[in-house]
């Protein structure tokens, strides 16, 4: 399935709110498959303070929260579930993350995830941040449902 999320949307599908939530629209789903989510990167971000003040770098565990609240709006939208039904994904473990390039205020990142496996309550994923079509972050994410 093809589809487009605007902010409003995702609020829906996810329980983080500003300045944790980090990811502004999804322009493709294939549920129970792949995502595309981006998430414009602004001077304003509250990290950018102290990360680093001569010069802003979006710090890599927040590249990595980008493509997990991802991978949450697929799994939501897979199992036609919300936070709001008492359903909750939370992140449960990452392997092989790489970082390939710093991301700094004005990058688009591209985030990409597609499902590995999928079995009962856990989903394993394979995701993918760019900008400008470079690759700026890999790893595998696991995530697990409760309630």
């Amino acid at each position: 399935m093809k589809g487009v999320m605007d902010i409003h949307e995702i609020l829906k599908y996810l329980p983080h709110r500003q300045p944790f939530l980090l990811i502004d629209r999804v322009i493709e789903i294939k549920e129970g498959e792949s995502i595309v989510a981006l998430k414009n990167v602004t001077i304003n971000e509250t990290f950018f303070v102290g990360h680093f003040p001569n010069r802003p770098v979006m710090p890599g565990v927040l590249i990595l929260e980008a493509l997990a609240q991802t991978a949450g709006v697929l799994a939501y939208k897979s199992t036609n579930t919300m936070p709001s039904d008492g359903v909750l994904y939370l992140f449960a473990g990452i392997d092989h993350a790489r970082f390939r390039r710093v991301v700094e205020p004005g990058d688009q990142l591209r985030l990409e995830a597609k499902v590995i496996r999928y079995k009962r309550d856990m989903w394993k994923l394979e995701g993918n941040a760019y900008v400008d079509g470079e690759l700026a972050c890999s790893a595998e994410l696991l995530s697990a449902r409760r309630g």
